[in-house]
C-alpha cells in the first residue's frame, strides 16, 4: 500500500498526484495574483489618469503633475509592487478575495478552498475596522 503524504491540507499518494496538486496549486496561485496585480495597478493608474486630465485642462500646472507622477510612484505603485513581488504569493491574493478585487465565483474553487483560512482573516479583519 503506498504511503499516505498531507499536500497543503490535501491527502495524496505517493503516486504523484500530491506533487501534481501542488503544482497546479501554484500555479493558479501565480495566475490570480497576476490578475489581481493588474486591476490594483489599472485602478491606481485611472487614478492617475485623472489627474494628466486636469493638466490638460489647465487646473493643475506641470509641476503639480510632475509632483502627483512622482508621489505615484512612490506610494501606490511601489505598494502594489511589494504586494505581489514575493514568492509567498498566498496572502495577497488571498487579500485580494477578501477586498473584491477579485471575485469569489471568478476565483477555481480549488484556490478559494485552498486560501479559505487566508480569505477568512482578511475578512474579519476588514469587519473588525
Amino acid at each position: 500500500m503506498p504511503e499516505v503524504l498531507s499536500c497543503g491540507g490535501a491527502i495524496a499518494r505517493t503516486t504523484g498526484n500530491c506533487m501534481d496538486t501542488s503544482k497546479r496549486l501554484k500555479r493558479l496561485v501565480r495566475e490570480w495574483a497576476g490578475v489581481a496585480h493588474d486591476r490594483e495597478l489599472s485602478k491606481a493608474l485611472a487614478e492617475l489618469n485623472a489627474q494628466f486630465d486636469r493638466w490638460k485642462r489647465g487646473e493643475i500646472t506641470a509641476w503639480d503633475l510632475n509632483d502627483l507622477v512622482h508621489r505615484f510612484h512612490d506610494g501606490a505603485s511601489r505598494e502594489i509592487w511589494k504586494t505581489y513581488a514575493t514568492n509567498r504569493l498566498e496572502p495577497a491574493v488571498a487579500f485580494a478575495v477578501a477586498t473584491g478585487i477579485l471575485r469569489r465565483e471568478e476565483v477555481p474553487p480549488e484556490l478559494v478552498q485552498h486560501l479559505a483560512g487566508l480569505i477568512e482573516f482578511y475578512e474579519a479583519e476588514r469587519s473588525a475596522s
